[in-house]
């Protein structure tokens, strides 16, 4: 078995995958984000501990997707934000593997979910692909030839932060990036600029479903922000295929039509269509993703 581990803010979920990356079990436990890296570490080992009692399994390694910037070659959280204490600076891999006696592989939270996705998700097979996730942020990481590409910096893809979607504060202390409109974060906060109200972005799409102006106008210009992160990708680097995924990306019905009518209005310079999914694996494309990558680095064949 392979196991991948999803560390959140709020949770962490943890994933018995087999050599195929079919999921054959699961946990979901809290993250203990405010008790330190070490705590969240145990968190999750102790979750895995429990996977690993219900019945025989040989682990052979350990996948994590974490929050945050990551050295995945180091397996070290290098930056976090202020959710998480005592996170930026830890060496999450090298107490795995002190506990287990087994390999461990860190990555990005958002490159897991894209080797999640590519691998068995809803792009598998395709060898060139941008994947975002709109969640609390606005992350992105990009597939080029079958594998991850993270650049030589580890911040390939970060289609969230690159300015140009207005002059709105973000909260990495730029502005106008497309984070500002498009998180679930500048979802709730748009719509309390425009109506006074302050409501979750889940409760934002649930008005706009009922017609509330104010939240049909949020998100169109949320999916209009997208749309525009996509053609400035495709135009970039020639990737037609997008999977786009996190908690706003539920509210799909929304999203969709101002994204296809953008680029029906605007297509890209190849003149080649684009393709743009919704991401299949859900809540698990993180946990599966770093299983995937256990995976890929021991070379382990897959059976059949």
């Amino acid at each position: 078995m392979y196991a991948g581990v999803d560390i959140g803010g709020t949770t962490t979920q943890v994933v018995l995958c087999a050599p195929d990356l079919t999921v054959v079990d699961s946990i979901e436990v809290p993250t203990p984000a405010a008790q330190g890296g070490r705590a969240m570490v145990r968190a999750a080992l102790d979750a895995l501990t429990r996977l690993l009692d219900r019945g025989p399994a040989v682990l052979l390694g350990v996948g994590i997707g974490a929050a945050g910037v990551v050295d995945s070659r180091a397996g070290r959280i290098l930056v976090a934000s202020d959710s998480f204490r005592s996170w930026a600076g830890f060496a999450v891999t090298a107490a795995v593997e002190d506990a287990l006696g087994v390999p461990a592989f860190l990555d990005n939270d958002v490159n897991a979910f894209l080797r999640g996705e590519a691998t068995t998700g809803a792009v598998a097979g395709e060898p060139h692909v941008l994947g975002m996730t709109l969640g609390t942020g606005v992350g992105g990481a990009l597939w080029l030839d079958g594998a991850l590409f993270d650049g030589p910096h580890g911040a390939a893809g970060e289609i969230g932060h690159i300015p140009g979607f207005g002059d709105l504060p973000c909260t990495c202390g730029g502005r106008g990036h497309l984070e500002t409109l498009a998180s679930g974060r500048a979802v709730a906060a748009r719509y309390g600029e425009r109506t006074g109200r302050r409501l979750s972005a889940r409760a934002v799409a649930e008005a706009a479903a009922l017609g509330d102006p104010d939240a049909v106008a949020v998100y169109l210009a949320a999916g209009s922000g997208v749309a525009r992160a996509i053609l400035i990708t495709a135009g970039l680097t020639d990737i037609t295929t997008f999977v786009i995924g996190g908690g706003v990306s539920e509210a799909w019905e929304l999203l969709e039509p101002p994204v296809l009518a953008a680029l029906t209005a605007e297509p890209p310079v190849s003149g080649r269509p684009i393709r743009v999914v919704r991401a299949g694996l859900g809540s698990a494309a993180v946990a599966v993703g770093a299983a995937s990558r256990v995976r890929t680095e021991l070379g382990t064949a897959v059976p059949g």
